[in-house]
């Protein structure tokens, strides 16, 4: 009889020390799934948690996170862009030959898509020193630019760090077919906190001078922005066309800021050996505020690359934008 006792004992053992290691290496597994998604990479949750979870309540002292900000084409071939129109702030810059590009500035929305993504500038680590700990998307830059673009307070990711996160596609050709899924970047939109820019949203101040239509030009660009009294927005149109997402969303800014900026020569080149040039966000200078179907007259001014850019009215008075996409495009004062 002792020794069925002993037998019984020794199996119900190692009954609970089966049952013990199955549910540690259960915890295990799910430990490092959200590892995982924590890091941002490619989410090894099984697919019945792939649903977007609940956001978490958050005070309001609370620091906003990363915001996006993307490198987006703007010749002739990479038109439409897609995503453009969810975009919080669209940053117009010119870059070599004269032609144009853009950053799109996304902090209350991801779209799926973005894109077509091209490559980054000097000029642009200037312009993004005013947020905090921004991810920067963009499909490479020149190599002597790498280590500057490595070493900005910023966080870098073109497709060789996150290849899981770019796709070809758009019935477009190389170089201009290079789109970005932002959601394998950051989780979340941090939300309007994260816009650092000292933009002031509200009343438009008194007086200003009814404009129906702004042209912007560029050496080998131009930007044209019609006022629709039926949306309250500016129509925008790029090169003569207008400008409509690869879904046919017509892309209208509330607001559209001409800011005149110093423009000249990086220590830069292009491929072809043409300089890259600098837009200086840092200074001081003239604008012009395009808002409800009016043309204000401003200054702006931005004392150091880590704070935002103020806008004046004539009399020293801030400069309220419309609620909504606020377009800047850096033109050469």
């Amino acid at each position: 009889m002792g020794q069925i006792a002993r037998m019984r004992r020794a199996a119900a053992t190692a009954v609970l020390l089966t049952v013990a290691l199955t549910g540690s290496l259960l915890a295990g597994c799910t430990s490092q799934a959200d590892r995982s998604d924590a890091r941002g990479g490619r989410s090894v949750r099984p697919p019945q948690s792939s649903t977007k979870a609940p956001a978490t309540p958050t005070t309001s002292a609370a620091p906003a996170g990363p915001l996006l900000a993307v490198k987006i084409d703007n010749v002739s071939a990479a038109r439409p862009q897609t995503g453009l129109d969810q975009a919080d702030i669209v940053y117009a810059e010119q870059v070599e030959g004269g032609l144009s590009r853009l950053m799109a500035v996304f902090a209350t929305r991801l779209p799926p898509v973005v894109g077509p993504v091209r490559s980054a500038r000097e000029s642009d680590l200037e312009l993004l020193r005013q947020f905090h700990d921004p991810t920067l998307a963009f499909s490479g830059a020149q190599h002597k630019l790498l280590p500057l673009i490595n070493k900005a307070p910023l966080t870098p990711v073109p497709p060789e760090k996150n290849s899981g996160a770019y796709f070809r596609g758009g019935g477009k050709v190389a170089p201009h077919n290079l789109f970005l899924r932002p959601r394998r970047l950051l989780r979340s939109a941090p939300g309007a906190a994260a816009l650092t820019t000292g933009f002031r949203f509200g009343s438009a101040p008194s007086g200003g001078t009814p404009e129906n239509t702004r042209t912007v030009r560029f050496p080998s660009a131009r930007f044209t922005f019609n006022w629709s009294a039926q949306r309250h927005r500016w129509l925008v149109s790029m090169d003569g066309t207008p400008t409509v997402t690869s879904d046919g969303t017509r892309v209208a800014p509330a607001t559209v800021v001409v800011q005149y900026v110093r423009v000249r020569a990086s220590r830069f080149h292009d491929v072809l050996g043409n300089n890259s040039p600098y837009s200086e966000s840092v200074g001081s200078g003239k604008a012009q505020v395009l808002r409800d179907g009016k043309a204000f007259d401003a200054r702006w001014q931005r004392s150091s690359a880590t704070g935002g850019t103020r806008f004046t009215t004539a009399d020293g008075a801030p400069l309220n934008f419309a609620k909504g996409q606020v377009w800047v495009v850096l033109a050469k004062a």
